[in-house]
């Protein structure tokens, strides 16, 4: 490394001493609801309601393929329910094609400003047609046009030959008229088996709660248990 790049030669690039004492309220087990979504929709509120959280919505998506090599990005969650966490992206990029070669992906939820995090880890699977197409229709038409330009994860020459394919489509396909949804592009559910809400506290003290799915047959009652990790 050369000396320009040594941030030991200026201290307050050096991130060995960055750190932040977090001030919050202790998060127990009675604090949480019986199901992690309903949690989630509690936490997510608070975030959303704020206003210093920038796009709560989001999330690092970590999936891999089917040799253990991980890749990682941030994706914002466009819907959330009973059945678990929505968003949508092109299938044929390189997230599509792990996750059609191994269906299991990790979301991370960072919301910093409020020294908190939810992580969940589980199963993935494409979201049916009619669901694809209700929400591309919510979307802006140059979103829509983007959707079809963009080869997404694949190597382009310069970013020119990308605007001129999305020119191409503006003029076949201007606005106030409908962009058909493209057969390569649509969401993915991904159906929690685990979720652990984060809080932060001083001296690295952190609270973590984790909901795991009950297996078939285990225990009774909730389909959920909930056990905390040391920090």
């Amino acid at each position: 490394m050369t000396d320009a790049l040594d941030p030991a030669l200026d201290p307050a690039l050096d991130p060995a001493p960055m750190r932040e004492q977090y001030h919050t309220s202790e998060l127990t087990e009675r604090d949480l609801a019986a199901h992690p979504m309903e949690q989630f929709a509690r936490w997510f509120e608070d975030a959303a309601r704020r206003g210093d959280v920038h796009e709560p919505n989001a999330m690092v998506v970590a999936t891999a393929t089917p040799d253990g090599r991980p890749s990682a990005r941030t994706v914002l969650l466009k819907h959330y329910d009973a059945r678990g966490f929505v968003f949508f992206t092109n299938y044929d990029s390189r997230k599509g094609g792990e996750l059609a070669a191994n269906p299991h992906a990790s979301l991370l939820f960072p919301w910093h400003p409020i020294a908190r995090q939810v992580i969940v880890t589980g199963r993935v699977a494409r979201v049916g047609r009619d669901e694809t197409a209700a929400y591309f229709r919510t979307r802006p038409h140059g979103s829509q046009l983007g959707a079809w330009a963009s080869a997404q994860s694949s190597v382009i020459g310069s970013r020119a030959e990308l605007l001129a394919r999305y020119e191409e489509l503006a003029a076949r396909h201007p606005e106030g008229e409908q962009v058909p949804v493209p057969p390569h592009w649509g969401g993915f559910l991904v159906v929690p088996d685990t979720v652990e809400f984060w809080q932060g506290h001083e001296n690295r003290l952190h609270d973590r709660l984790r909901y795991v799915r009950r297996a078939h047959g285990e225990g009774g009652g909730e389909d959920w248990r909930v056990e905390r990790l040391a920090p």
